[in-house]
């Protein structure tokens, strides 16, 4: 008999044995009596064959900024099947409840780390991050000057002292982590080793912080965050004041950042990563709770969409924008309410996802045929989506 439930407590240890296996790492028992101890079951769900664990996934409750608003979040992490049980549809099953489970708790957007994206877009789940990758020579640090009374100094690792720095970051891009303390402390800081600095500028305010590593003549930065150019210039100033004992820099940047252009050679390793994946888990809830740029007394927008895998968003949906154009009054259409076909925008779910996250634009999307209406309607479409660029620096 195949079933698909949530996992009891006892039956932890044979999941934590699935993902050492899926993963190949290995955990120690006092590693596996601490994940036991933090794990909730009911977020982990398993697909079982005549009482064995075939394959599970994790759905973990997260917040993400969206138009700089925060959304509740579901991360799928941890899929994994036994290798006799795979390739008989067992994970899309789980990914399929998973959805159902994340709409039932309020989650209307859902984010994963794609081990094939290919894969995961057959279930609606679309590309919506990528982030750039820097190696700095150290002759080629920038030679930037700090702000006369800044000042830097290091500080104890601690996300009560740098998330009032990242809070502010994180929401002016589309998909970062909205993290609590239990993310900073337990699943962020905990395992990176490193120093943290913090700039504060001559009024008094802290406008940005470095958490880094220096090993083996390698500064890893694990985050640089900044709240204006002050406090970018001051913060790269400190990194290259480490010249001395270091031959280079790793950090990751998001795809807007402006650093090539500002150091006096640009000449060094830049690589783009395609990184996480996303999905509009309740299409309804999701364009109500979304924050628009539409024009004051802008038309209505019709869309058509359709989703083979949830389907309570498979259908028509009206935005009639209020509030300055910020929050639409969005209505799921019945039968005799659909209008004429060239009133529509028509396109599926991963494409919707795409689109509203900010990572690719209207007019883009028809070109390549994801996104079918007219000229007009496409243009609409993309005047009321909020231009942000989407990056996320965490990992699950």
């Amino acid at each position: 008999m195949n079933e698909i439930r949530t996992l009891r407590k006892e039956e932890l240890l044979e999941s934590f044995s699935l993902s050492e296996f899926a993963f190949q790492y290995e955990l120690t028992a006092e590693e596996k009596a601490e994940r036991i101890s933090s794990t909730d079951p009911n977020q982990v769900w398993g697909y079982f064959v005549d009482g064995n664990m075939a394959a599970k996934l994790t759905v973990l409750n997260f917040r993400t900024w969206l138009n700089g608003k925060s959304f509740a979040m579901g991360g799928i992490a941890g899929v994994a099947t036994w290798p006799e049980y795979r390739r008989n549809g067992m994970v899309g099953q789980l990914l399929v409840q998973a959805l159902k489970a994340m709409k039932e708790q309020g989650q209307t957007i859902s984010f994963l780390a794609p081990f094939k994206f290919e894969f995961y877009r057959k279930y609606g789940w679309e590309t919506y991050v990528d982030y750039l990758k820097y190696e700095i020579p150290v002759d080629k640090l920038p030679k930037f000057q700090a702000a006369e009374g800044s000042s830097i100094l290091r500080v104890v690792k601690s996300g009560e002292i740098l998330n009032q720095i990242y809070a502010k970051f994180a929401k002016a891009y589309n998909g970062m982590m909205e993290r609590d303390a239990d993310w900073w402390n337990n699943r962020y800081l905990k395992f990176k080793k490193g120093t943290a600095a913090v700039y504060t500028n001559a009024q008094g305010e802290q406008r940005g912080y470095v958490f880094y590593q220096v090993k083996d003549t390698v500064a890893t930065i694990h985050e640089l965050v900044f709240l204006d150019e002050e406090a970018r210039r001051g913060l790269w100033k400190f990194i290259a004041d480490h010249d001395s004992m270091i031959t280079k820099v790793e950090v990751n940047a998001p795809v807007d950042d402006q650093l090539p252009f500002l150091v006096h050679d640009p000449k060094f390793k830049q690589e783009k990563i395609t990184y996480f994946s996303a999905r509009i888990v309740d299409v309804e809830a999701f364009l109500t709770e979304y924050v628009y740029e539409a024009r004051d007394g802008a038309e209505p927008i019709y869309l058509r969409v359709s989703d083979t895998h949830a389907d309570w968003n498979q259908g028509f949906y009206r935005l009639q924008f209020t509030d300055n154009g910020e929050t639409a009054l969005v209505a799921k259409l019945s039968e005799d309410e659909i209008p004429a076909e060239e009133q529509l925008l028509s396109c599926n779910i991963q494409t919707l996802t795409a689109l509203l996250m900010g990572y690719q634009k209207a007019g883009f999307m028809a070109r390549i045929e994801r996104l079918q209406g007219s000229d007009e309607l496409v243009s609409r479409l993309e005047t009321a989506i909020p231009r942000r660029t989407t990056y996320l620096a965490d990992f699950f």
